[in-house]
């Protein structure tokens, strides 16, 4: 089967891999017919995330049908279609038990070493480092789900999958965090980054009752979807303190969500420190959450943040009074109630949705996401479609332009084999 494979920092290959088999009598396997690229992928693509090795499968957002299941497995079948949960939880440890499925105890085979860093492990991950298990992730043709009778979810005939495919990740997560600060009528709450969690921690805030949003980016294109979502928007390139402060009333925001996390823009002494490994996070957005959240508010970090951070004002955080929750989405909890939401026509997900490339077309992709090439919100990779022809991502980009057709940019000569032929 085909996969993305990591080989490296800024270094993913599409290669011919062998299928996933069924190992333990809890597994399924999949046919993946959507998955996506995450921005904690691109954590991983930037070289941040420990324990990667060469030759990992990436990807944590997928679903597809099941082709195969194991003797344990009573609640599926070949021929569902499913949505899978990026954490892997066996369900029935104590955390699973009180529905803190992400910190599962008997997911992650290298809880061991994960304890050795953390003092305690969480679950195993898809396509997320060895820290977390070495899982095989879903970017790929075929992916192997363990504890398959607990993670999957059956998704109706008749529903798309770009509709779907983020109860994966991305919705709960917006969904969690806005629900981590356990917002009441009247209340408003600062959002730090538009990228798709944001963008839904943005509507889910709206969902559990704030009266206002206000979503603080630097893309005036991911401001453009916040504000369609109902918020009001912040350029991170404004005095951000100020204008919040302004926004309220003088008193802060009721809330705080950190949906950037540890590739956080806007100081130099946080790049500096981690180039050069004094720090492994750059926490900006974190300080200024903590400086303007008003007083016996609350902080909600959805954005992953890998490991130590400098220069945190804590004292600021005790003196408020500031509750602080975070950690990673407990998907399973959420699954039913915003599928149902999903159904009953209240949020459509698809809408993040801007780039559909194939899966072979996954490296130039991730390149793409990570630099916000052609205003690049959220990119769903496809592995049902052949690969593209040569040059059909380059064709796409110019003829979107305007200057050329796609055939036209497709069938023309490199500019460096021009050059050489002058």
């Amino acid at each position: 089967m085909r996969a993305v494979c990591w080989h490296g920092t800024r270094d993913v290959r599409v290669e011919v891999v062998p299928d996933p088999k069924i190992l333990n009598p809890r597994d399924a396997i999949l046919r993946v017919t959507s998955t996506a690229i995450c921005g904690s992928d691109v954590h991983i693509y930037n070289g941040y995330i420990p324990s990667m090795e060469e030759g990992d499968i990436l990807g944590h957002e997928f679903m597809g049908e099941v082709v195969e299941v194991g003797k344990g497995v009573k609640n599926l079948r070949p021929g569902n279609r499913v949505v899978v949960p990026f954490a892997i939880a066996c369900g029935n440890c104590h955390y699973c038990e009180h529905q803190l499925f992400s910190l599962c105890d008997n997911s992650n085979p290298n809880a061991a070493r994960n304890a050795g860093i953390n003092g305690f492990s969480g679950a195993g991950l898809f396509g997320y480092s060895h820290l977390y298990g070495g899982y095989a992730g879903g970017q790929a043709e075929y992916v192997r789900v363990p504890f398959a009778d607990v993670g999957s979810i059956k998704i109706p005939e008749g529903i798309p999958d770009e509709k779907v495919l983020f109860l994966s990740d991305i919705f709960p997560t917006g969904y969690m965090a806005a629900e981590n600060c356990n917002i009441q009528p009247g209340q408003i709450v600062a959002i730090w980054g538009c990228g798709p969690v944001g963008q839904f921690a943005i509507r889910s805030a709206f969902l559990l009752g704030a009266e206002k949003v206000i979503a603080i980016d630097s893309v005036p294109d991911r401001r453009r979807i916040a504000e369609a979502g109902g918020a009001v928007t912040i350029s991170s390139d404004e005095d951000v303190h100020e204008r919040l402060k302004y926004l309220t009333g003088g008193r802060g925001p009721d809330a705080c969500i950190d949906a950037v996390g540890l590739e956080a823009h806007g100081s130099a002494y946080d790049v500096v420190k981690q180039a050069v490994r004094l720090e492994t996070d750059r926490p900006f957005v974190l300080r200024q959450t903590m400086r303007i959240c008003r007083k016996g508010g609350t902080i909600s970090i959805p954005g992953v943040y890998a490991g130590l951070v400098d220069k945190i004002p804590f004292g600021a955080a005790f003196a408020k009074g500031i509750s602080i929750k975070m950690g990673q989405t407990h998907v399973h909890r959420y699954l039913e109630p915003l599928l149902k939401l999903i159904l009953d026509g209240k949020i459509d997900p698809s809408f993040v949705i801007t780039h559909r490339p194939n899966l072979a077309d996954a490296a130039d992709a991730y390149n793409m996401f990570a630099k916000r090439i052609d205003n690049c919100l959220k990119v769903v990779l496809n592995p049902l479609r052949p690969p593209s022809p040569p040059g059909a991502a380059r064709a796409k980009r110019r003829a979107a332009r305007g200057t050329e057709t796609e055939e036209e940019v497709a069938f023309s000569v490199p500019r460096s084999k021009r050059l050489r032929e002058k």
